[in-house]
């Protein structure tokens, strides 16, 4: 008996020594869970605060650089100069500026184009003048080999003459060939009186014709 009561006592003893160690252990804080927790919420902030940086840093940049180049083109285009004093202390609006823009490239391309036409027919003068120039070097060059050439010329009276003759051949024939009532009927017959009356054979006849006749009258 008396060693059942001792092994009942150290039964009792350890039971609330279990006891009291289950419940001191379960209230005592799980540190290094709560610790991770933390950490892993702390790292899920710093990423949004980090995105919503990089995300607010790049629309500044993106707002800065449109209005960057607003004022460059407002610097450009002189069309955006404030002309009325009464409101040059307001600032103009994107779209007037966009709007301002659009009309000063307009009229530039108009510009570009009419000046590539002028260069153009300033080139067509050029090719006209040194072919004029190469015949008079050549007129010139064949009045120097025989400059005896010429000196029993005729007058610009005889050949006043000649030209006078032709002209009223053909004016004959044109005043007889062509009817002036409407444009588009004298357009058909001046085509048919070329066709006609301006073969290089009848031009001919008629060149003869004169000359012939101015001849007799000279001799």
């Amino acid at each position: 008996p008396g060693l059942f009561m001792e092994n009942a006592r150290k039964g009792s003893i350890v039971s609330r020594a279990n006891s009291i160690g289950s419940t001191s252990a379960s209230s005592v804080p799980n540190t290094d869970d709560e610790d991770s927790d933390y950490h892993q919420e702390s790292c899920k902030e710093s990423y949004k605060d980090q995105r919503r940086r990089a995300h607010t840093q790049a629309e500044q940049k993106r707002r800065d650089a449109i209005k960057k180049g607003y004022n460059d083109l407002q610097a450009i285009v002189p069309t955006c100069e404030q002309q009325d004093f009464s409101i040059s202390s307001q600032k103009l609006s994107k779209a007037i500026v966009l709007q301002k823009t659009i009309d000063y490239i307009q009229f530039l391309h108009k510009e570009k184009k009419k000046q590539e036409e002028e260069v153009s027919t300033l080139r067509k003068d050029v090719m006209a003048l040194k072919i004029m120039k190469v015949n008079y070097e050549q007129i010139v060059k064949a009045h120097q080999d025989n400059p005896n050439e010429g000196k029993n010329q005729i007058s610009d009276e005889v050949k006043f003459n000649v030209f006078q003759g032709i002209m009223d051949s053909l004016f004959q024939s044109f005043n007889a060939s062509v009817s002036v009532t409407s444009f588009q009927e004298l357009s058909a017959c001046v085509f048919s009186w070329i066709e006609e009356h301006c073969k290089p054979q009848t031009l001919r006849d008629i060149v003869i014709g004169v000359l012939h006749k101015v001849k007799s009258q000279l001799y």
